[in-house]
């Protein structure tokens, strides 16, 4: 049964003084451009360790949104940066991430410290800072990982679902949210397409014919984050419904009459991604348009979504990229691709 009366509430950022780590990524500038055109903000703090696209940024900006704009050059393996640069922060969007498959399997520990020990960075520049809330990007590679990417990534997220037990006098509320493929982001198979299209390719790499991944808009993705902002509670894991759609499907779609080359499942790769497993259902929420894991171990004082007309899941339930109810079409898809 699925439920369509959960109220999704939006939270007032008027006002708010907000950072961004990573935020020179395809998620951040999206969501400094959303942030600057739908809300008053106090200030917003760009946190990276690329100057040049801080100052690709920087040029790019209006008047209005370079007003409120701070560019932060630091790393999240810096504890001391970032406590710094939280000073006075109501909310931290952490996007921050070693996110490529391939890199992380060749560079394991490099990985290891920016995806966990930067997220238990975060946690303490927090705490440090009382900060009001914060909100971690995860992956549906976190699921059931069987890459070094996933597994760091699942790692990060329970960092920072068990930080809820220790803000303590600080009060701070982390929560994360976790979605599948950003069509046209960086590191995306749709943006090779293209560009071998454009090139005169006559031919596309396929994995495999049967892969399917979950597909969310970068604007989609943005509207989502900052939506569970206004929602949650602290120690849940978001999770947004989404449609799937095979890489063959989108290689045909994008260009009809090229051939297709079987490459081979990579290093660290799954046929299929899932959000949600098995065991997961048990603490598995139906918020309408999204899931909610509410966290395992009870948190003091917490109230259930149940309470607020939530519905679980059946026991046994799974999320998963090729058990998808929602599929993308052809039209589907290019609409999406509009919305890049």
């Amino acid at each position: 049964m699925k439920n369509k009366n959960f109220k999704i509430s939006n939270m007032d950022l008027n006002g708010a003084s907000v950072l961004i780590t990573g935020a020179t990524g395809s998620f951040g500038q999206h969501c400094l451009s959303y942030l600057s055109r739908n809300f008053d903000l106090g200030r917003i703090v760009i946190f990276s360790r690329d100057e040049l696209k801080q100052s690709e940024m920087q040029l790019n900006l209006d008047n209005s949104t370079s007003q409120i704009a701070r560019f932060f050059i630091g790393d999240v393996r810096d504890r001391s940066r970032l406590e710094m640069a939280m000073r006075g922060i109501d909310i931290v969007i952490h996007a921050a991430a070693l996110k490529q498959v391939i890199t992380a399997e060749y560079n394991p520990i490099e990985c290891i410290h920016t995806n966990i020990l930067g997220a238990e960075n975060i946690v303490h520049a927090a705490f440090a800072n009382k900060v009001s809330k914060v909100i971690a990007l995860s992956t549906d590679k976190a699921t059931s990982p069987i890459n070094l990417y996933g597994a760091s990534k699942l790692a990060s997220d329970k960092v920072f679902v068990a930080a809820n037990h220790l803000s303590g006098e600080s009060g701070t509320k982390f929560s994360v949210v976790r979605y599948g493929n950003v069509i046209g982001s960086r590191g995306s198979v749709i943006p090779l397409f293209k560009k071998m299209i454009e090139e005169g390719s006559d031919y596309l790499p396929i994995t495999d014919k049967r892969m399917t991944r979950f597909w969310i808009t970068l604007n989609q993705g943005v509207k989502f984050v900052l939506s569970c902002l206004g929602l949650m509670r602290g120690g849940e894991i978001f999770i947004p419904k989404i449609p799937s759609m095979s890489i063959e499907d989108i290689a045909r779609t994008l260009a009809p009459n090229l051939k297709h080359r079987i490459t081979g499942i990579r290093p660290g790769e799954k046929l299929h991604e899932m959000m949600i497993t098995s065991e997961d259902s048990r603490t598995t929420l139906d918020l309408g348009d999204r899931y909610v894991i509410e966290p395992s171990v009870s948190l003091w004082g917490r109230k259930s979504f149940i309470d607020d007309g939530a519905i679980p899941v059946k026991e046994g339930f799974s999320y998963s990229s090729d058990t998808n109810e929602s599929w993308l079409d052809k039209k589907m898809f290019l609409s999406m691709l509009d919305d890049m």
